[in-house]
C-alpha cells in the first residue's frame, strides 16, 4: 500500500518542483503555494458533485458509445473540473499582492491543479486492480495532462491580470481552452474504451478505429507538451520584461501566505 501511495504522489511532486524551478525572477512564498495546492486537493469535492449532477443526463455507453465518450469527456470531466479549478484559483490569487508577475498565473494554476491531480491519482491507484500499472500509466499521462491544462489556464489568467482592458475575454479563455483540452484528452480515451468494451467479439473495424484514436491521442499529447512548454517560456520572458532581477529559485524563499 505504501509503495502504491508513493507511486501515485511522486509524479505530482516532480512537476511541483519542475514549475517552481521555472519561476526564476520572483519566487512565490511557499505558504501561498501550499495553500493553492491544498485548495486544489479540496477542489475534487465540488468537481465530483458537479460531475454527479451532469452524469444524470449522460447517454448510454452501451448504445451510444461515441456520444457517451464525448459527453463524459467534455461536459462531465472537462467542464466540471476546469471550472472548479479556475474559480478557486481566482479566489486564492487574484487579489493577492504576490500575484505580481506574468509567470505567477502559471505557477499558482499548476500548484492548484496538481493538488487536484494528486487526490484523483491516489483514488484511481487504490481503486485499480493493478495498482502499479495504474500508477505508471497515470504518472506518465494523466498527472502531466492536468499540469498542462493548468499551464494554459494560468497563462490566460495572467494575461487577464496584467491587461485589464481585455480581462473578460482572457478569463473566458482561461476556462474555455483548458476545458476543451481536457475534454479532448478524456474523450479520445473514453470513446476508444467504450468501443472496445462494447465489442461482443473481435472486430477488425472497431480495433482499427481504436488504434486510430490511440495514435491521435499520442499526437495530441505531444502537441499539448510542446504548446505548454512554449507558454512557460513566453511567460518567463514577459516576467523578465517587467524588470524583476533574476534570482535563483530558492533565493527569494519565504513562507508568507
Amino acid at each position: 500500500m505504501s509503495i502504491a501511495f508513493v507511486s501515485a504522489v511522486v509524479p505530482v511532486v516532480l512537476l511541483l518542483f519542475f514549475i517552481y524551478r521555472k519561476d526564476k525572477y520572483q519566487p512565490e512564498p511557499l505558504g501561498k503555494l501550499l495553500l493553492a495546492f491544498f485548495v486544489g486537493c479540496l477542489s475534487v469535492i465540488p468537481a465530483a458533485m458537479m460531475e454527479g449532477v451532469i452524469m444524470i443526463a449522460a447517454p448510454s455507453a452501451e448504445y451510444m458509445p461515441v456520444l457517451n465518450g464525448l459527453f463524459n469527456g467534455y461536459l462531465v470531466a472537462g467542464l466540471s473540473e476546469e471550472l472548479c479549478k479556475l474559480l478557486l484559483l481566482l479566489l486564492v490569487i487574484w487579489k493577492s499582492p504576490h500575484f505580481d508577475e506574468f509567470f505567477d498565473g502559471i505557477v499558482y494554476a499548476a500548484y492548484l491543479s496538481l493538488g487536484f491531480a494528486c487526490v484523483e491519482n491516489i483514488m484511481y491507484v487504490f481503486q485499480g486492480d493493478d495498482q502499479m500499472a495504474t500508477a505508471l500509466a497515470r504518472g506518465l499521462l494523466a498527472v502531466p495532462a492536468h499540469f498542462l491544462f493548468a499551464v494554459t489556464m494560468g497563462y490566460y489568467v495572467s494575461l487577464a491580470k496584467f491587461d485589464p482592458g481585455k480581462k473578460g475575454g482572457y478569463l473566458f479563455k482561461a476556462f474555455l481552452y483548458p476545458m476543451l483540452l481536457h475534454g479532448t484528452y478524456d474523450a479520445l480515451l473514453m470513446v476508444s474504451s467504450n468501443l472496445a468494451n462494447g465489442m461482443e467479439e473481435e472486430s477488425a473495424i472497431i480495433g482499427g478505429i481504436c488504434l486510430i484514436l490511440f495514435v491521435v491521442f499520442i499526437i495530441f499529447d505531444i502537441r499539448l507538451w510542446r504548446k505548454g512548454l512554449k507558454r512557460i517560456k513566453k511567460m518567463q520572458e514577459r516576467s523578465k520584461e517587467q524588470g524583476f532581477d533574476r534570482l535563483h529559485p530558492f533565493d527569494g524563499f519565504t513562507w508568507d501566505v
